[in-house]
């Protein structure tokens, strides 16, 4: 599921935004207040941003122009009624990917959204040499079959590394037990058996000893997600 950050300080479009976009699966959290939404991005992991430029605490520009600065690759989306080409053209040089003016149609929001996760997806996950994978802090490097995270070294297995190639080439996207199997291990899956979580348990306590942020998540009865 990604996640989706709405800074807009109108609760009527912030909650036809939230809804619609809920509706569709999106985890949405919403911000009225610059300030507030700028001081959330920090402790938060994001998959992409809503702005609004004129709001309270911090405006819209100058939110963008700080996120871009901390955050390389991360999906923005200036969501405003100041349409005009100067204002667009400000908007994209303080960072922003994209800009669409109210009013708008809920169907262009939602192809807009799905656009740009799309190039981050692609943009994030492959980076300029193909046998790099990357998400958040972690890499991993399939010819040299080095893992680090923060630029520290972490050992792993055959298998686990095996097992983190797999989630860093599906991030956001919940993976069932069968399909791990099936992917990591090629059998068929055998429900009698708890090997994917033994393993999954080992990995976990590998990339995230020591950090924080955990990054793979249990969906119970449902499988795990890398997010």
């Amino acid at each position: 599921m990604f996640k989706i950050a709405l800074a807009e300080d109108d609760p009527k479009i912030a909650d036809l935004i939230k809804s619609g976009l809920e509706e569709q699966g999106y985890e949405i959290t919403s911000i009225a207040d610059g300030q507030q939404a700028l001081e959330s991005f920090g402790i938060n992991h994001f998959d992409l941003v809503i702005l609004d430029i004129m709001m309270p605490g911090l405006n819209g520009i100058e939110l963008c122009r700080q996120l871009r600065s901390s955050h390389k690759n991360l999906p923005i989306l200036m969501l405003t009624a100041l349409s005009t080409v100067d204002d667009k053209v400000m908007g994209l040089k303080a960072g922003a990917d994209d800009y669409l003016a109210k009013p708008f149609h809920f169907k262009e929001l939602l192809a807009r959204i799905e656009a740009l996760l799309r190039r981050y997806s692609t943009g994030t996950i492959q980076k300029q040499h193909q046998h790099e994978l990357t998400f958040e802090n972690i890499t991993l490097n399939t010819y040299s079959k080095e893992v680090k995270r923060a630029g520290i070294n972490i050992e792993l297995t055959a298998k686990e590394f095996t097992l983190l190639e797999l989630f860093l080439r599906n991030p956001n996207r919940l993976l069932s037990r069968q399909y791990i199997a099936e992917n990591a291990w090629d059998i068929n899956f055998d429900t009698g058996t708890n090997v994917i979580d033994v393993y999954v348990n080992f990995l976990r306590n590998k990339i995230e000893k020591g950090f924080d942020r955990k990054v793979i998540h249990t969906k119970i009865n449902m499988g795990y997600i890398l997010k």
